[in-house]
């Protein structure tokens, strides 16, 4: 699946909700109901057909039919999680067992629908799984953001980051780096303006963000 950041038509900003189901009819059903709450909606026959299409990169969900040809709906979540592509998922089936469901939610899927559902149950799952990426998005943009001012340290305000961002005093960072204890703190005062950091605390939540102290271990 093919994210395409540049897409500017009418679903570039708003949240999105893939389908993916093999019966025409259900397609419809389905596009009538989202697009009745004022849901942007694309709908797919295949799950191959989805994985080629270029989508824009905007907070969406995916309603999957269980049942798919040559590619199960389960087999296909496990594929987007091998191709790292984190999208929430809501089962629909009408062929529906408890060890499908299980399978289903233990890999993160957000509900497991069995048709005939009612219209209100899917619409409150699709709610959920649309908050769930709108956060997931959120996050992942701040982390970017964290990443982003953190190559602009030196090497030297970097290490001192990483060293008093683990409960280490000055002085203490000073021995372990061999240098004067009013050197760190010229680098940590320099690492706080840059990072945008308003205290310690912001500091450490940044570099834990980072996987600084992951690093070290």
């Amino acid at each position: 699946m093919v994210i395409n950041p540049s897409a500017h038509d009418d679903a570039s900003e708003s949240p999105l909700v893939l389908v993916v189901d093999d019966d025409p009819s259900m397609r419809e059903a389905l596009d009538s109901l989202f697009r009745s709450v004022g849901l942007h909606v694309r709908l797919f026959a295949s799950a191959p057909e989805l994985l080629e299409s270029k989508l824009p990169d905007v907070t969406c969900c995916l309603v999957l039919d269980i049942r798919l040809p040559r590619r199960s709906g389960l087999d296909f979540q496990s594929e987007l999680a091998k191709l790292d592509i984190d999208i929430p998922i809501i089962f629909i089936t009408g062929h529906g067992d408890v060890p499908m469901s299980v399978r289903a939610m233990k890999a993160g899927a957000v509900d497991f629908l069995t048709k005939p559902f009612r219209d209100q149950d899917l619409l409150d799952a699709v709610s959920v799984a649309l908050e769930r990426d709108r956060k997931r998005r959120e996050e992942s943009k701040g982390i970017a953001e964290i990443s982003a001012l953190f190559e602009g340290l030196t090497p030297r305000e970097r290490e001192v980051m990483s060293l008093v961002t683990t409960g280490l005093m000055n002085k203490q960072v000073a021995a372990e780096m061999g240098v004067s204890e009013i050197t760190v703190k010229i680098h940590r005062g320099n690492a706080m303006r840059k990072m945008r950091a308003r205290s310690l605390a912001d500091l450490v939540r940044m570099a834990e963000a980072l996987g600084l102290h992951a690093e070290r271990q």
